[in-house]
């Protein structure tokens, strides 16, 4: 019983721990954040990224559709351009998994001690923003989430979650 629920907590934080994103940015405090009204892919960057095209292009359309909602044009003649690239690392958990009988206070017992593990892939997508004219980077998001296998449609909500989570962090606020 007392497995079962233990059982039951674990599997409930996993669960929503999958749903969080961790964001860390920067940014130049020098730029004005308020002149830049367009952007751009920078395509050497972009296609130096080694991940599924498909799943790059789920990125790239989620950064398109935030930016927009923020105010900003794609262009040929972009003021920023805006750079990804990911990294993945294999985290293994082991938690115990201990249940037997045994008599009271007795030093001895009997049964079976398991551990079980379980691994998480923690993903990390970092999206830089650069200053077209001067060629310098300006601010930079990077957001780490646990990466869950699972189909085209789920994949392409929890990506649009991971982007818009970090680019909810853009513009900075600068302090008056």
């Amino acid at each position: 019983m007392k497995a079962g629920i233990i059982l039951s907590i674990i599997c409930g934080l996993l669960i929503t721990s999958c749903s969080t994103v961790r964001v860390v940015t920067d940014y130049d405090t020098k730029a004005t954040f308020t002149q830049y009204k367009t952007f751009a892919y920078f395509k050497p960057g972009v296609d130096k990224v080694e991940i599924s095209d498909l799943d790059k292009r789920r990125i790239l359309r989620s950064i398109d559709a935030v930016m927009q909602s923020r105010g900003l044009k794609k262009s040929d003649t972009p003021d920023i351009l805006v750079n990804i690239s990911t990294e993945a690392e294999k985290n293994t958990y082991l938690y115990p998994n201990n249940f037997g009988f045994g008599f009271g206070w007795s030093p001895f017992w009997w049964g079976n001690n398991f551990a079980n593990t379980y691994d998480v892939i923690e993903g990390t997508l970092f999206i830089d923003l650069i200053d077209a004219n001067k060629k310098e980077l300006i601010w930079q998001g990077i957001g780490s989430a646990p990466i869950v296998q699972q189909g085209p449609e789920e994949k392409e909500e929890r990506i649009y979650e991971i982007v818009s989570s970090i680019l909810a962090k853009y513009p900075p606020v600068l302090k008056q």
